[in-house]
């Protein structure tokens, strides 16, 4: 993301000028839009013209606009985010208060005003326009027939490519058709990879399989490589780890990235940051509950005895409609980090996103035991009962 311009008051009001100029950003932009926002960028617009003699003709005009946000839509695949409200500035094409859909797309430039900009929205521009952040793994998770090629950037991971092929079972005195059906398969995955691996930037690609599909994918991928002088994979062939996973399915990442040889090669990025602090909660959970909670009740009250240690929180949390429910949230992190705490948000589009999404969207490691949080539920929990009794 490239910030052109940034006039923040100290009440938190001002205005950014963005250009997006990655996929990742646009991500970064859907974040930080939110419904009552005021955004202005250049437009296409459909206007029509009456003649003296009152036939109609239509034409398309390109103009500058500014709405005022009403609903808000990422398309992931297309990677354009789309505003819809109404025109609050003066256009000789658009009048005021009339309804429109801003598309927001790669370097394009867009204005955005906030009534008051949080800390972790600065937060996010500071973060995206960080050149160091890309996507430095890739992984392609897979099994007989099926493959997905990820991207794993430092907030979501993107499936860039499924691949499917009917592979014929073994029979006997005929296993050339299922050998055939093989090499589809691979020839498929291994021009996927060279489709869409940026091997200036990825610094990790993880081959991950049950069984010994990764090795016989690994060695066809190579002997190709040498046969056809595929440079580009020679000279990477060091960047490749062939991993274990269960399946081939997306679900598969999580355990891939848990794994300690992944880990200790991916140990700078943000997503093993995440990975392994959510590993280390289910842990405590286990083995001292009393230190490691989710849910925003028992967070809350953690965070007013200073107790917690580390935050988990899901950037979904700061997408709500709720004006009021957004800053409490960002109050949470500020109180935290005052305290001395540690604070991760995750990205609701990365896999350990998905995760934390299934516990609350937030949870928390302590300093301390608190097990008067536990008992604080089975009191509720009684006291329901006696209720319900009644």
């Amino acid at each position: 993301m490239k910030l052109i311009h940034k006039n923040v008051d100290k009440g938190g009001q001002g205005t950014v000028v963005l250009i997006p100029e990655e996929s990742e950003d646009m991500w970064h932009a859907y974040n930080l839009v939110a419904e009552g926002d005021s955004v202005r960028s250049t437009t296409i617009r459909k206007v029509q013209n009456e003649t003296a003699t009152g036939s109609s003709t239509s034409s398309r005009v390109r103009t500058t606009l500014t709405i005022s946000v009403e609903s808000i839509d990422f398309d992931t695949q297309a990677c354009v985010l789309r505003l819809k409200g109404r025109n609050i500035v003066e256009n000789q094409y658009v009048k005021m208060g009339a309804y429109h859909t801003l598309d927001l797309e790669l370097n394009r430039k867009f204005e955005l005003r906030k009534r008051e900009w949080d800390t972790i929205a600065l937060e996010r521009i500071d973060m995206s326009c960080d050149p160091t952040q890309s996507a430095d793994v890739a992984a392609v998770v897979m099994q007989e027939g099926l493959a997905h090629v990820c991207l794993i950037t430092p907030s979501m991971t993107l499936v860039r490519s499924k691949i499917e092929v009917n592979i014929p079972r073994k029979r006997k005195g005929n296993i050339q058709q299922h050998e055939k059906g093989l090499a589809k398969f691979y020839e498929n995955v291994m021009q996927s990879i060279l489709r869409h691996v940026n091997f200036d930037i990825v610094k990790c690609v993880i081959l991950a399989s049950p069984g010994f599909v990764r090795d016989q994918f690994f060695e066809y991928m190579f002997q190709q490589a040498v046969k056809l002088d595929i440079k580009l994979l020679l000279d990477n062939k060091g960047k490749f780890m062939l991993v274990h996973s269960s399946s081939g399915f997306k679900h598969s990442l999580k355990e891939v990235l848990q794994e300690p040889a992944v880990m200790t090669k991916i140990s700078d990025t943000k997503a093993a940051g995440e990975v392994k602090v959510l590993e280390q909660f289910y842990t405590m959970l286990q083995c001292e509950p009393s230190k490691a909670f989710y849910g925003k009740r028992h967070v809350l009250r953690a965070a007013e005895s200073m107790a917690i240690e580390i935050l988990m929180i899901s950037d979904n949390l700061f997408r709500c409609q709720d004006v009021n429910q957004r800053k409490e949230y960002v109050r949470l992190v500020e109180n935290v980090r005052d305290a001395g705490g540690d604070v991760k948000i995750f990205s609701s589009m990365h896999i350990s996103g998905e995760q934390l999404a299934q516990l609350t969207g937030i949870a928390a490691i302590l300093r301390f035991p608190m097990p008067e949080l536990e008992d604080s539920d089975s009191d509720d929990e009684k006291g329901a009962q006696d209720s319900e009794s009644k």
